[in-house]
């Protein structure tokens, strides 16, 4: 289990005691540091023994600077009380690899090659962790907590995942996905050019719910290959981006389908100004794209927010408004082009369409789904959409409300993350006055104040309304003797 670090103290008393130690530092702002602590929260469950912590980086300044951390995600490895290796950016395989060098050998009984772990791993670590299997004596290729399951269903599952080289288990199918993640996978499947079949999970609860159990992975989509699990959209991503995907695939002997015939159709595709994929102009296909980021969320219904013609439609308006969300609208009644080309260009049947920043979020049985989980509350804040006009009223009336505003963690008496001491320090160092705001005591300023500034760190400096910068800009300026000159022009 992955254990949030309180103190320094803790993680001095841990390598102290002599055992694996592993720190993963992070921010809530940094999308690479959410994919990596998937596959961190997957290996601690891996490797039992080993001590696996995780640090928020600007929370504890001084455990940051102590292990040199100057960007996240960031990964520090110690054992026998020492630093032994490091690690700095998204990258799975190499992740699961140093663990499974610092963790050692698991426990006789354990399960030592998880579906959890996956490819997500690569082969090396693959293999290290099957020898791991062989040492301890222990035959188990899935955890125990399959014992909750027939020997039917589990049975069933294995067909299921066996039924294809690469075996893809998502909501809805690959003409019609039914989540904006599961159509995220089938994209990059496609893209890697590589065949693959697909399991409809909202056709089966059994199945849903019991492979979840089967694989220990709780959410969908979950990917396959040559019977071992890959991991769920994050995860694929990463490994697409990387080119670790691909690798994966040609290692376990998974063929691209036609590629010098598929490349040829794209060129003469091309050269008729049509899409191969989605088969539209490029005309249409640059007209799409221009409506969906047309707004920060786009809504594309029948008829008007104020009107709607359709009670799927109305349905999302109706969330989209409770949530005082700011959203812009497109009647797909009114133009035909886009009713039809729109359905090719998103891989999806049906309207409504919600989009926000440009990503497809999915219908109406979808967003109404996300909204009662608090999913669709938690999209909106990490795609820096602000809700309501009152918050951006309160933001602008805290900036001004002094000449020099500094938004910080904690107050100029008792800063509360090394960062905004610093800044504090050079404010009081050149004799300047100025206002502030402790954004931990206000969740909502916090949050909001980075999709208003576009600014994804704190502390923020402004000067008349204007933001100055963060720690680094400041440092320079205060260095570079411009500090006074610049807040008193």
């Amino acid at each position: 289990m992955v254990k949030d670090v309180k103190s320094k103290a803790e993680v001095e008393a841990l390598k102290k005691s002599g055992g694996a130690v592993i720190l993963h530092f992070w921010a809530s702002w940094c999308e690479a540091s959410k994919q990596m602590d998937q596959v961190f929260s997957h290996l601690s469950t891996d490797f039992p023994n080993t001590h696996f912590l995780r640090v928020e980086a600007e929370e504890h300044p001084e455990i940051s600077e102590a292990y040199s951390v100057s960007a996240v995600p960031y990964f520090v490895f110690i054992k026998d009380g020492k630093q032994v290796d490091t690690l700095e950016g998204a990258d799975p395989s190499s992740l699961a690899n140093k663990v499974a060098k610092v963790a050692g050998s698991v426990n006789p009984g354990e399960p030592a090659a998880p579906a959890s772990l996956g490819l997500a791993a690569g082969p090396t670590v693959l293999e290290t962790v099957k020898e791991l299997a062989k040492e301890n004596g222990s035959t188990q290729q899935a955890r125990q907590v399959q014992s909750g399951l027939s020997d039917a269903l589990r049975k069933r599952f294995q067909q299921l995942i066996d039924s294809k080289p690469v075996m893809l288990f998502m909501k809805g199918n690959p003409e019609a996905p039914r989540c904006g993640f599961s159509q995220k996978v089938v994209k990059i499947l496609k893209e890697e050019n590589v065949n693959f079949g697909t399991f409809d999970i909202l056709s089966d609860n059994e199945v849903r719910e019991g492979l979840k159990l089967f694989s220990n992975w709780p959410t969908y989509p979950q990917l396959y290959c040559k019977g071992e699990l890959l991991g769920g959209c994050d995860i694929v991503i990463a490994m697409h981006e990387s080119g670790e995907l691909k690798d994966a695939f040609r290692d376990h002997g998974i063929e691209s389908l036609g590629s010098d015939d598929r490349k040829a159709r794209e060129d003469a595709s091309q050269n008729d100004g049509i899409s191969e994929s989605t088969g539209l102009s490029a005309a249409l296909t640059s007209r799409l794209g221009n409506l969906i980021n047309s707004g920060p969320v786009m809504l594309f219904m029948k008829g008007t927010p104020d009107a709607p013609k359709c009670g799927f439609s109305g349905k999302v308006v109706g969330i989209l408004r409770e949530e005082k969300v700011d959203f812009e609208s497109f009647d797909i009644l009114s133009d035909d082009e886009v009713r039809q080309g729109l359905k090719a260009y998103s891989n999806w049947s049906s309207f409504p369409q919600l989009y926000i920043r440009g990503e497809l979020i999915g219908g109406s049985d979808i967003v109404l789904e996300m909204q009662k989980s608090g999913e669709l509350k938690r999209i909106l804040a990490e795609k820096g959409i602000v809700t309501g006009n009152h918050l951006e009223d309160r933001l602008r009336s805290l900036i001004n409300s002094s000449q020099v505003m500094l938004f910080m963690k904690g107050t100029p008496d008792a800063p509360r993350c090394g960062f905004s001491s610093k800044v504090v320090k050079c404010l009081k160092d050149c004799g300047i006055r100025f206002g502030s705001f402790d954004i931990l005591s206000d969740e909502e300023v916090r949050q909001g104040l980075k999709a208003f500034s576009n600014w994804p760190t704190f502390p923020q400096l402004y000067y008349k309304g204007e933001l100055i910068g963060g720690c680094d800009i400041v440092l320079e300026l205060y260095e570079n003797k411009e500090l006074e000159s610049t807040l008193s022009e």
